[in-house]
């Protein structure tokens, strides 16, 4: 079967997934499903990792818990779609650091917690490294890249990979996020016929699910915050080089980089000490402080906030509960951008898009047979009936049109975007107004995945894309839902102050514990209240 009839088939079953509602028309005697985490694999990471410490639980135990798992809502029930590929040896890297443990070996904070990336991430384990694309099925490369290989140190199973938004969703300006041509649509716990944001999709939703103690995705501008909020989660991008992009299919020299995705902001600081390899690289679970936002100033983006009355009342609160907490918050109108700034940051992505891409392909092994991105457009229209089923490659075909990254034109793009967010952007705004760190809503609530007409967002909130421009350290930490659907609250710094934004996100969380299970409502009219709403009176 062709990948891209997956999605459109599984949607069918979709009327049968819901713990929420039913067909009423005939009599049903037995119990809904529920697809609620149970048991070991509803805690967090740092639960599972003193759980495994205490022998409470062997890793080969909980790596078949999440594999069980996912069988019941990401290949069965929900049909989430979020993990791409399974490793095949997990279970037997588990057994082995179970034999470690028992030796008296264990190898760090990490043993024996089973992890899930993102799909444009290379390990040396026996998977592909695909981007979602047909194209790359076969890309078997057999290298760890260095995050991966950090996380291995610390004792964590590489669990498999998820699906995501095809090439980081860098391909279409009509793309649908968390789709690709191999995995189909990911599809939103909190509500599966709701976005789940992209390119880190399947990260986002996979740690929503409980689908692995804990997820790495990757951002150029987004991608990892954008999916952590919709999807309900803690996301981390870090400054950029703090995670090394060796061996990560790229999209951007200057963005791009890797980050955690977790339930919790200690759980994403313990995965950062394993995957930092930067210069800057410290302690980032022991420098948490529940206290850390008592006298701390922080700069409030009111023209961040965007114009949803729900956005607002969420934010509102928020922002009332970090005041409770001891934080000094000052009121900041907008961060304001100069003239030709979209256009230019767009042409910087497309002119790094088609440099870095074609060195990571050259690089590849012979398994792959489009060894430049002029070979992918060419292999992309050769089969449009999976890979073009959906939206075009606009995007593709203009990025191989731009010149190299010698050219007058680049330079002076890279140079105008990057003085626009840093020096002139979030340097001066927190210089200016004497504060530690910016926030503002992650983003919109989710609107519903369309594969008609691709993405169509409402008024965006948030002011994410600074950060990600910057190269600026970047964390989203949930601050509840609205009806059924998750908002997260952001927590932006200066460069290479990871360390402290991870901690004001931690008092934040601390003192909220806002974050929700997913509750696999198929549409919104599941709620009561909408549904009652919805009905026509006569």
């Amino acid at each position: 079967m062709k990948h891209y009839l997956v999605a459109a088939i599984s949607a069918l079953a979709l009327t049968a997934c819901s713990p929420q509602t039913g067909d009423t028309s005939m009599p049903d005697t037995k119990a809904p499903i529920s697809y609620a985490a149970e048991g070991w694999t509803v805690k967090s990471l740092p639960e599972l990792a003193e759980a495994l410490k205490a022998g409470d639980v062997s890793a080969e135990a909980l790596t078949q818990a999440y594999l069980d798992r996912i069988e019941l809502v990401d290949r069965s029930g929900p049909t989430l779609q979020a993990v791409l590929t399974l490793n095949p040896d997990a279970l037997e890297a588990a057994r082995a650091l179970d034999a470690k443990r028992d030796a008296g070996e264990p190898l760090g904070a990490l043993h024996g917690l089973p992890i899930l990336l993102k799909d444009n991430i290379e390990t040396a384990d026996n998977m592909p490294t695909t981007a979602g694309a047909l194209a790359l099925k076969d890309n078997v490369t057999g290298r760890d890249s260095p995050l991966v290989a950090g996380l291995r140190a610390e004792g964590a199973i590489i669990l498999g990979k998820t699906n995501l938004s095809q090439w980081a969703n860098f391909r279409s300006n009509s793309s649908m996020s968390g789709w690709s041509a191999l995995g189909g649509q990911v599809r939103n716990p909190h509500m599966l016929d709701r976005n789940p944001c992209g390119s880190s999709s399947g990260s986002g939703a996979a740690a929503a699910a409980s689908l692995a103690a804990g997820t790495v995705g990757t951002e150029t501008n987004g991608s990892i915050i954008c999916p952590s909020n919709v999807n309900g989660v803690v996301g981390f991008k870090p400054t950029v080089g703090l995670v090394s992009q060796d061996f990560i299919i790229p999209i951007s020299s200057s963005q791009d980089t890797a980050g955690p995705m977790t339930k919790t902001v200690m759980g994403a600081a313990m995965m950062l000490n394993a995957m930092a390899t930067g210069a800057a690289k410290t302690d980032y679970a022991a420098t948490l402080d529940a206290a850390a936002l008592q006298g701390k100033r922080i700069g409030v983006l009111r023209g961040a906030q965007g114009s949803s009355p729900l956005i607002k009342d969420s934010f509102e609160q928020a922002l009332s509960d970090m005041e409770s907490a001891g934080a000094i918050l000052v009121d900041i109108d907008d961060i304001d951008m100069p003239d030709g700034f979209w256009g230019k940051s767009f042409d910087v992505l497309k002119y790094e898009f088609k440099a870095t891409l074609n060195a990571y392909l050259a690089s590849t092994p012979d398994t792959v047979t489009t060894p430049t991105l002029a070979d992918l457009i060419a292999f992309n229209a050769e089969h449009a009936d999976i890979e073009l089923a959906l939206f075009n490659q606009d995007i593709f075909e203009q990025s191989e049109g731009m010149e190299d990254l010698e050219s007058e034109g680049y330079k002076e793009a890279v140079a105008f975007v990057q003085s626009a967010t840093r020096e002139n952007g979030i340097d001066r705004l927190l210089a200016e107004h004497d504060v530690v760190a910016l926030v503002a809503p992650s983003g919109p609530l989710a609107p519903r995945a369309d594969p008609v007409n691709g993405d169509v967002w409402p008024d965006w909130a948030g002011a994410g894309y600074a950060a990600a421009i910057a190269g600026y350290p970047h964390l989203t930490v949930p601050m509840g839902t609205v009806r059924g659907i998750p908002i997260g609250l952001s927590f932006m710094g200066g460069k290479d102050q990871d360390a402290a934004i991870l901690s004001l996100g931690y008092a934040y969380e601390q003192r909220t514990q806002a974050r929700a299970e997913p509750q696999y409502y198929q549409t919104a009219e599941d709620l009561p209240e909408i549904a009652e709403a919805m009905r026509r009176r006569d």
